[in-house]
This record gives structure tokens, sequence and C-alpha cells, in this order.
């Protein structure tokens, strides 16, 4: 605590402010650090004594690195000759305290002179102040710009994160240090997209930056399907009201605590990280079974892992593997011996020193100090013996800013003292010499802008055109050690200049996550993820990030999780079992090798035999009564035709080719038609022959061959002509049933025109109509001589057959229309074979008695 005598101090050290590093020089550069926490007694400015308002002023202890920053960058350039060469650098520094109304009186301070708080004056002590390095945040910038425009001096922010469309940023003057916050928008989502989390929290201060910074994210984050579980604000640490937010601290902690979401984004400046912390540490006390180590906090690069000094000795595991985005930044060769060699004792101009030491190592220097502190320091406290949390040695990313913004403003004065220089500003050179009396600071901006060069690490710095530097971001997850130190590993990179499709990088095999975690990576989700094979299903009245699984219809798939809607397979393939991939159809077709088609191939080959059997037999007794009786020549045609029906059953029991299509239906119908043909004429023959026997029939003429012969062959004929106009104008064709089986793809043979394929059936069903009736008329005529009644039945289960073929062929799909049209062939022929055949070929083997003339002509008296 800073404790002031009012009584023996002047009205100007008054207002001065307390905490100041300053080294004289040729030219200043400003810094306004925000390294100090403050609060005051009340807000005003009405008392002379300001100064002494300022109450509880704690340490920043890692923030005290931007300090040493500009100080080792301005002694560094001072020692190097090659950059303005017989030109001092100077500095002078203030804290901002975290607090607006301080931000201004510091400004103030820095355009003062050196003795006293006199702004706008220019009095016996000259403070030539060119440039001010400051800004850890964009209200604190935008606090300093407001005056320092004024002064029309140039100011650079080495934290300030504002879009470059807001308003406020365009009318500014201030240059960054950092690249544009956009890039950390494409990188969140990126990242959130990247391991699966869709369901997310989001925390943030309470200020206007966060409210910028949610309005431009929330857009995005719905176009990439991902939702808020919760978004939470905390106001910044007040330290006069700190016990007020406890309870506003253990509500939020409690819907953290509560959410499903395992990602929490948090944005903010440095003193969200405190209220964080604080929020964490309060919760605890308050739940001492529940822990936050279920979550990942995700960083944005305006925060930092920092600690007050009242906080360095809090817990940070919770913060184990955390993934956070930083200001780009390399080790400077010299910064940690520069860092080591810091001491208490040491008699410079360091206002900040005291205070920094006394709270980080609990050690007093003087006896003005708080007197809690009860152990000196000996000066033989080292920085690197610090936790992470409390201080880092490698340079950080703000002091990799600070360091480079120094350089940015000498280089942009060594522009001006080259001599090859062109600009209308060349005229300050004078004999070898920057003009330093008339050196304005407005001057700078025309160089500033321009200013391109290669740091002491070998990286280009270079501004944008609107006054951002050209850079991204890396992406660091944070390892956690049980004395509160911690490592940054760099797992990835934002990078807007890389190629398309190139600006994000992340390598999930160098991440560390916290050992709570049951699955790696873990899951953020309103609820798990539908499996493939299922579809989500929308919930009503929730967030699209909430909803219900569906399983697929049967002939849909989904082979990833979470998928919106189900995909359809293509033709060739079917949805396995689980529906979570498309599998290749077999190639299917009525095979001689399966059983079906072996079963039939079997009687079809059967009857084959059995028919040539017959046809031998009536051959070898062709000179018998029973065989010369109603037309030798025709039995023989019937039983070669019904030989050929069995045989072309064959034909359908192959691949479906072109040829073998071609044939199939045409051979059936053809040699079909004679058979048919065949019992025709043999059923007149019959009725003729009984006919003719009568005394004085004009029909014994018609008993020749001749009639047999005709009826065959024009009957065929016609058959023939209707096949010849199938075939000429849409003839049957190979084609592939995909849908009858699944996981099947059937051959099959097209009929081209079914409309031809039934004139073919329905020409051969009316020869068989006709056949049927003729022998019906023909059915009561002598029993020895009649050949009738065994024509009626065959032809009457012949018809039975083809007549039930239809409706069972057309209800049938793929290779078993082959099977039931291959069915009705053998049934049919069989039929025919059996009952005209079967009575002769037993008489022939069994009885020859019978196979006598005598017993074929039997008169009625």
């Amino acid at each position: 605590m800073v404790q002031t005598d009012v009584s023996h101090r002047t009205i100007n050290d008054m207002l001065r402010l307390p905490h100041q590093y300053s080294q004289s020089g040729d030219l200043i550069i400003g810094g306004l650090m925000s390294h100090l926490l403050s609060s005051f007694d009340h807000e005003d400015f009405k008392e002379h004594h300001a100064v002494d308002q300022i109450l509880n002023v704690f340490v920043i202890p890692k923030n005290y690195q931007h300090v040493l920053a500009l100080v080792f960058a301005v002694k560094e350039i001072n020692k190097n000759p090659e950059v303005l060469p017989n030109v001092t650098l100077g500095f002078h520094i203030c804290d901002s305290y975290f607090i607006e109304k301080m931000t201004y009186w510091a400004t103030l301070e820095l355009l003062s002179t050196w003795d006293r708080f006199l702004p706008n004056y220019k009095c016996n002590v000259q403070k030539n102040l060119l440039a001010v390095i400051g800004g850890l945040d964009f209200e604190t910038s935008l606090s300093m710009a407001s005056i320092l425009d004024i002064y029309k001096t140039p100011q650079i922010s080495y934290g300030s994160f504002a879009p470059v469309e807001d308003d406020q940023t365009q009318s500014t003057l201030f240059y960054r240090m950092i690249p544009n916050e956009s890039c950390q928008y494409t990188g969140i989502i990126e990242i959130l997209l990247h391991f699966g989390w869709t369901w997310v929290g989001f925390l943030a201060a309470d200020n206007d930056s966060a409210q910028r910074f949610m309005q431009k994210l929330q857009p995005l984050l719905t176009q990439r399907g991902i939702c808020l579980a919760f978004s939470e604000r905390t106001k910044p640490v007040y330290l006069d009201k700190y016990y007020d937010m406890i309870t506003k601290w253990l509500q939020i902690y409690q819907v953290i605590l509560r959410s499903k979401a395992s990602a929490v984004v948090v944005f903010g400046e440095t003193e969200l990280i405190f209220s964080l912390r604080a929020l964490l540490a309060v919760g605890e006390l308050e739940n001492m079974t529940s822990t936050l180590l279920g979550k990942v906090w995700i960083m944005t690069a305006q925060l930092d892992f920092v600690a007050a000094s009242h906080q360095m000795d809090w817990d940070m595991q919770v913060f184990h593997g955390s993934i956070s985005f930083t200001v780009h930044s390399k080790d400077v060769q010299g910064f940690k011996t520069f860092l080591l060699a810091k001491n208490p004792f040491e008699t410079n101009e360091d206002g900040f020193l005291e205070q920094f030491w006394t709270q980080t190592f609990k050690c007093y220097i003087s006896d003005s100090m708080d007197g809690q502190i009860t152990d000196p320091c000996t000066g033989g406290e080292k920085l690197n013996s610090l936790p992470s949390s409390s201080f880092e040695i490698t340079m950080t990313g703000h002091s990799y800013s600070v360091y480079n913004a120094v350089y940015v403003v000498a280089y942009a004065l060594h522009a001006i003292y080259r001599p090859t220089s062109k600009s209308k500003y060349t005229g300050l050179v004078k004999g070898g010499r920057l003009d330093l009396q008339n050196l304005q600071s407005w001057q700078l901006y025309h160089f500033l802008q321009r200013v391109s060069f290669n740091n002491s690490v070998g990286e280009e710095i270079s501004f944008l055109k609107n006054r951002e530097l050209e850079a991204g971001f890396d992406i660091t997850n944070l390892v956690t050690f049980p004395n509160n130190s911690f490592m940054r590993i760099k797992v990835g990179r934002v990078d807007p200049g890389a190629l398309p499709g190139q600006e994000f990088s992340i390598d999930k095999d160098k991440m560390v996550w916290h050992g709570s975690f049951h699955e790696v990576p873990p899951l953020s989700l309103c609820n798990r993820k539908c499996p493939s094979g299922s579809r989500k299903k929308k919930k009503e009245g929730e967030k699209p990030c909430c909803y219900d699984c569906a399983q697929c219809p049967q002939d849909k798939i989904s082979y990833q999780e979470d998928m919106d809607d189900c995909d359809g397979c293509s033709e060739d393939q079917y949805p396995n079992k689980d529906q979570s991939q498309c599998i290749p159809k077999k190639i299917s077709f009525l095979s001689i090798k399966e059983s079906l088609g072996i079963s039939l191939a079997f009687f079809s080959l059967f009857f084959t035999l059995l028919t040539a059997v017959i046809l031998g037999i009536f051959i070898k007794h062709h000179h018998t009564p029973i065989v010369r009786a109603n037309n030798k020549n025709l039995t023989y045609t019937l039983l070669t035709s019904l030989l050929l029906c069995f045989l072309c059953s064959l034909l359908f029991l192959t691949q479906p080719e072109k040829v073998t299509c071609f044939l199939r239906q045409v051979a059936f119908g053809v040699v079909f038609t004679v058979t048919v043909a065949c019992v025709l004429a043999k059923t007149i023959t019959v009725i003729l022959a009984f006919m003719a026997t009568k005394p004085g029939s004009r029909l014994q003429k018609w008993l020749g061959k001749r009639v047999a012969s005709s009826i065959v062959f024009y009957c065929s004929l016609i058959q023939a002509l209707i096949c010849a106009i199938w075939l000429g104008t849409s003839p049957p064709f190979p084609d592939s049933d995909m849908h009858s089986e699944m996981g099947e793809i059937i051959l099959e043979c097209n009929e081209g025109s079914i409309t031809m394929f039934y004139c073919v059936l329905g020409y051969m069903g009316f020869l068989a109509i006709v056949s049927f009736f003729v022998a019906f008329l023909a059915r009561k005529l002598p029993d020895s001589f009649n050949e009738a009644k065994f024509i009626t039945f065959s032809m009457l289960v012949f018809c039975s057959v083809w007549v039930s073929f239809v409706p069972v062929y057309l209800s049938t799909k793929g290779k078993y229309m082959v099977a039931v049209e291959i069915f009705s062939i053998l049934v049919s022929s069989a039929s025919l074979l059996g009952s005209i055949f079967g009575p002769k070929t037993y008489i022939i083997l069994f009885h020859p008695n019978l196979n006598k003339k005598e017993h074929l002509i039997k008169r009625k008296y």
C-alpha cells in the first residue's frame, strides 16, 4: 500500500505519479504500461492530493516484463551504431493502474516536462517526446489516443485488439503491434470444429470490447453449427468491492459447473484472468467436492495466464490442458540475462522495482513499505525462481510486441536520418545529425506507415494499410506443474497470409489434456453424437445443437456421426446391416450352379432324355399299329418339338447376354407353337378318321398327311411372323434388376416389347384352347381308337398351367420370373408327353398283345 504525507509535499509533487521509470536522451519514447492494479477511495479529481487517493496497489508481476522489454530495447538500440548513430534514445514509462482516469493522468504526465506536471508547456528542462508505446487493451489505447491525437503524437499499442471496421478504430491514429482480431474468430471456430465441440460456453468481461467480440463471433458460430451453452459476463476486479462480487462469482461458477459444455471460450483483458481465478477459488471453497477440472479453457490472445501478487500461490491445475491464442513471439538474445541482472538495491529511476520486488518476493526493502511484511530483501532473490504464473523469464508475446514497437520508432527515425531519403523531411538532417530542436512528433507518421525491417531475431516487421502488424497468432497448449509453473507448447498457427486452405493448422498429437477427462479429446456436445446409421432429429424448442437420433430408412445410410440426413446408395450398392456404409451388390441370375437352377436343369434334362427314349421306342416300333395310327410322322414331329421344348428351358439358365436373350422367347414361342399345332393336328386327325369311317363319307379325302402337315406349318408360320415382327421392332435385350433383391443385381432379359411377348403367349394360348375344345368334342368317340380323351386331359393341364402363369409371372420379380417361366414350360410339356404318349408307351412295352389292329378298331353294333 502506498502511504504519503501530504504536509511535506508540494502541489506539483502531489500531481506526479508515484510509479514511473525514466531515462533521459536526445529523443524520448514514452511508455504507458498496465502493471499495477489499484482502486480509488472516491472517483473524482476535486482534491489536489489525488495521488493519495490510490488504495491497495497490487502488482501484476508478469506485466513488469513489458516495462523491462521497453528499457531493454532502448538500451540495445543505443549500443547499436547502425541505428540512429550520434542520437541517444531515452524513455519515460508510466502506469495506467487499469483505471481510465489514471490513464488520462499518465498520458498527460508523459506530455509534461521532466520536473513538473505541466502538459502543453515548454519549460527549462525540455523533454522531446516523439512517440508513446502503450495500451494493453482497447479501452486504455482509446483513452490515450483521445489526448495524444490532440498533440499529434504517434501512439503504438502493444496489446490492443479492435476490429478494423470499428468506427472508433478508424478515427484513431494509433498503430497496433498485433494482427487483426478477425484472425481469432477463424482460429476459435476452426479449433471447435477440429475437435468436434459444438456445445460451448462463453465467459467474458462485462465491457464494450467483449460485446463487440461476441457480436462478431456469434453469427460465425451459428453458420458453422456451433451453439452457446451459456454466455456469462463478469465485472473487472475492483479491489475495494471484492467481496460484493462473490455472490455473482458463485452464480457463474454453478452455471459453468452444471453445463455439459466441456469447452469454454474466455474473452477479456488482463483483469478478466483475475476475476476468473477468483471465481474458481471462491467456487472451490463453496463446493469442496466439485471442481471445474473437466473444462477446456480456450483463451483469446488478449488474455495471459497472469496472477496478481496476492494470487501467486493459488492453484493453476484447473488450467492444465488449456488452449490459448498468443501473439507470436521469439526469444531475444540477451533478454534473459538482462532480467536476471535485476537487483532491488541498484540505483536507478525505476519507480516500479521496489513495489514489484516487495510484493513478488514477500520481503521489504525500506521501512516505508507495508508493515505486514517482516522479512527484509537480501538482493539475492532471482526472477527465475518465480513460478511461470507470476513471472516468465522467456519473452512473452506482449513483451515481444513492446520490443518491436521500440524498434519501429527507432527505424522510423532512422529513415529520416538516412541521407538517401528523398522525402520532404530530409531537411531535418544537418551536418550528418538530426536537427533535434526542429524535429516534431507529428513528422514521424509518414515514416511509421512505411517502416519495414528485420528485427534482431530475423523476423520482418511492417504495418498493413490499417496500421496493424502483418502477422498471425500462435496456438499454444498450457501444461501446468504443482509449483504453479507452466510450459507453453506450440501446437498450431493461424496465419492469414498463408495459402488458401492453410490459414489454420493444428497438431493434435502434441496436445496435452487434463487427466480428469475420460476420453481425449473430450466431448463438448449438448448430447451424444448420433452414431453412423442414424441421423439428427430436431428437438422442438431447443437449439440446433441439441437433437435426438433417428434411424435411417432401410434403403439409406449415414456413414459419419452426426449427419443431418441419410444418403441413398447408388443403384449398384446397398446398405450394410448397420446402415453405415454402402456395399457393392452381388451379380446374380438364375444359374445352373444354384440349387433352384440345378433342380430345373435336372428336370429339363430328365424330360429331354425321357422324350428321346420315347421317340426311340416309337421309331423302333414304327411298324406297329399303335405307332402308325393317327399319322406316324406327326407323332415324330410332336415328340421332337417336345424334346426341343425341354431343351429350350436350358437357355433360361444361362447368363443373360444379347444372343441368349434374342433366342429365349423366340425359341420357346416357335417350338411350343409347333407342339400345340401338332396336338391340334392330331385332334383334328382323330375326328376326321372317325367320321371318315362312316359309309359314303366325303371326309376320306382329308385323311392324308397333307392336312396335318398344313395345320402344323401354317400355325407355326403365323407364330414365326409374330416373332419376326417382335425381333424387328423391339427385341429382348440384356438388362439388370437393381431393386428386387436387397444386395443383389439380378441380370435378366428385358422383353423389349411386352405387348409382343403377350402376343406370342396369346397366340399359343389360342391354339391350345382350340385344341382343347376340339379334343373335348371328340372325347366320346370309341375308346379303343380314341386318342382325343388323352389330348383333352393334356390340354386341360396345359391351359391351366399357362393361365396361372400370367398372374404368377406378373407378381414375381427378378430371377423368380425366369423360374416361373421354366416351370411352366416343363410342366406343360410334361403334361403333353405324359398324357399323350404315356399310355401308348405302356402298351408298346408292357402289353404288346394289345398293339394289334383288331384291338384298335372296335365297331358299334
